[in-house]
């Protein structure tokens, strides 16, 4: 720690709490200047509306390390945001430099994203077994952006898929127990 906090949590938590929220604060701002990579440089199907999309995630990722670094400092700790310092510290692989097509800056971005969430998670599962409830809350909070982040980038992957129908009680659910009746002509 670096700076006095009166905040109500032991001091060697607090400690690991920063630290926790500095490999965040490194992987968001990583995961903000790859999905600016992918802006950048997509090209192909849907250019412009995923183009648009990847700058709105951007902006959500920035947003995020933005709040890592506040919880951080709100703990007394130091927060760890420059670039050489994210980019030494990042838990997330290197951008594919040979992504150009929308597909592939999807699939390389889906994957980040769930990267990230996964260490998201795992900060959560921490942070609770510390008994430290608000980094919980915060950290709940951010994962369930990522998440529904994640989901619109999966759904332009998805192209014409239908969901596959539940099955219950070994009957399919999408089916009507009322007999089908023929168009009529």
């Amino acid at each position: 720690m670096n700076f006095p906090s009166h905040v109500n949590v032991p001091s060697e938590t607090r400690e690991e709490i920063i630290d926790l929220l500095n490999n965040l604060l490194a992987d968001s701002i990583d995961l903000h200047w790859q999905i600016k990579q992918a802006h950048w440089n997509i090209r192909g199907t849907h250019f412009y509306s995923r183009h648009l999309l990847f700058d709105d995630l951007a902006k959500h990722a920035r947003k995020q390390a933005d709040e890592f670094a506040e919880r951080a400092g709100t703990l007394g700790g130091y927060a760890e945001g420059t670039i050489r310092l994210a980019a030494k510290n990042s838990e997330l692989p290197e951008y594919d430099l040979k992504a150009v097509e929308s597909e592939d800056h999807l699939k390389c971005l889906v994957d980040r994203f769930a990267r990230y969430g996964a260490s998201i998670r795992g900060g959560i599962q921490r942070c609770d077994e510390l008994e430290e409830p608000i980094t919980v809350d915060l950290l709940t909070q951010v994962l369930g952006d990522v998440e529904l982040d994640m989901w619109f980038l999966e759904s332009h992957l998805n192209g014409t898929a239908r969901p596959t129908p539940r099955v219950k009680g070994g009957r399919d659910e999408s089916r009507s127990s009322e007999p089908t009746r023929p168009p009529h002509a």
